[in-house]
């Protein structure tokens, strides 16, 4: 039995309707572009997010690109964020003209940890990225303490953590500005690419307009050198119905999540630590072991995918080598690009899946453990048979 590691065929069986009507909707009214579906899903979306605004951009990347560049951050400044996330997060910072500055993540979480950000300001610092990692938020109140104390922005990159919840509050309206992903194997997924940019401040809602429309304000007025950064309306009309189903998925893939940790309670695997207060909406189940490359071996020749998010952390990427870090700087980054591993996860996982993906993660994780103790073990088949050779010679 193959088990992939996302499942888009099975979500879309049980909305194919739904989305062909949508569709037939924007062919049918020819408004591709704009419209009154972008301005929809754009108001539903921000009443989703707790957040009075929201608006549509082309991918997640310019999500944060755009945002970053409404607060007026570019050449000279600094931005502080985690090295355990996808390289857009800080391609986005640099795409600015500013300096991404990385620092280590909390070992239990794996998110952003606030006590390494205080020593990581200087009189550039302008603004946090807060990245809610695998579906669950980065520890928000101490980050907006900081913030506050020293006159920074935060930005939450949400791109993995659609409907997550911090003490109450959804992501999106957790810091001043905040930044989705729509790709297709996200909680909420468009059919491409796309993205939102969610926020209470009304100027930088409008300035997020301007600059995702070539700088615009009006049909041939342009108050600043833009981009063209739209999220087209058949998405939009796609990702209005998807949104409908999304409380129902994240309860779903959080059920699933729960039957991953129970049938590894006892394996001497790092199964995900939830924050006491926060919702976790698990776009990503990451397990963490020392035997991950051989686990995976297995799990792959069972015919069940997995992935690792990330194998290499930001400050040790060629792109950013210009920054000057090395190996041993991040430890607890390092440590989990050296040890995570992804397991399926989609709404529509079915219980035996979980048990025959947890059954072969034990199965290979004793094997390991017994290889290794037979290696290590002075009383080994093979430690006593070289000391009775060398008594011997």
């Amino acid at each position: 039995m193959q088990i992939p590691f996302v499942n888009l065929k099975a979500q879309y069986e049980t909305l194919k309707d739904e989305v062909a009507e949508a569709i037939q909707g924007i062919l049918d009214s020819a408004q591709f572009i704009g419209g009154e579906a972008l301005a929809s899903f754009e108001r539903d979306f921000a009443e989703y997010c707790q957040a009075r605004h929201a608006r549509g951009v082309a991918n997640g990347t310019d999500a944060l690109h755009l945002a970053i560049r409404a607060l007026g951050i570019g050449h000279g400044d600094e931005v502080i964020t985690t090295a355990h996330t996808f390289i857009a997060t800080a391609a986005a910072i640099a795409a600015t003209g500013a300096r991404p500055v990385f620092v280590d993540i909390d070992p239990d979480t794996c998110t952003i940890d606030p006590r390494m950000i205080d020593r990581a300001i200087t009189d550039r610092t302008k603004a946090i990225v807060a990245v809610h990692l695998f579906g669950q938020p980065a520890d928000m109140d101490p980050i907006k303490d900081i913030a506050r104390r020293r006159g920074l922005y935060v930005l939450e990159d949400a791109a993995q953590a659609h409907g997550a919840e911090y003490q109450g509050v959804r992501t999106g309206a957790l810091g001043d500005v905040a930044c989705f992903s729509f790709y297709p194997g996200k909680n909420l997924g468009a059919y491409g690419d796309g993205g939102a940019v969610t926020t209470n401040n009304a100027a930088i809602a409008e300035r997020i307009e301007r600059l995702r429309d070539h700088g615009r304000t009006s049909h041939y007025s342009h108050a600043e050198i833009g981009f063209n950064s739209r999220l087209d309306a058949l998405q939009a009309a796609i990702l209005q119905v998807k949104l409908r189903r999304l409380d129902e998925w994240n309860a779903n893939r959080r059920r699933a999540a729960e039957w991953y940790t129970a049938e590894l309670a006892q394996s001497g695997i790092k199964t995900p630590f939830v924050r006491k207060g926060s919702t976790h909406v698990y776009h990503l189940y990451v397990i963490a072991t020392k035997e991950r490359d051989a686990i995976r071996k297995t799990l792959d020749e069972a015919g069940v995918a997995t992935g690792i998010h990330y194998p290499v952390p930001l400050h040790l990427q060629p792109a950013f080598v210009h920054l000057g870090y090395r190996l041993g700087d991040l430890p607890y980054c390092e440590a989990m690009a050296a040890q995570s591993l992804s397991l399926p996860m989609f709404p529509e996982l079915a219980r035996d899946q979980v048990r025959r993906i947890a059954a072969i993660v034990r199965a290979a994780t004793e094997q390991d453990s017994q290889q290794e103790l037979q290696r290590e073990s002075p009383y080994s088949p093979a430690a006593q048979r070289a000391e009775t050779a060398k008594e011997l010679r």
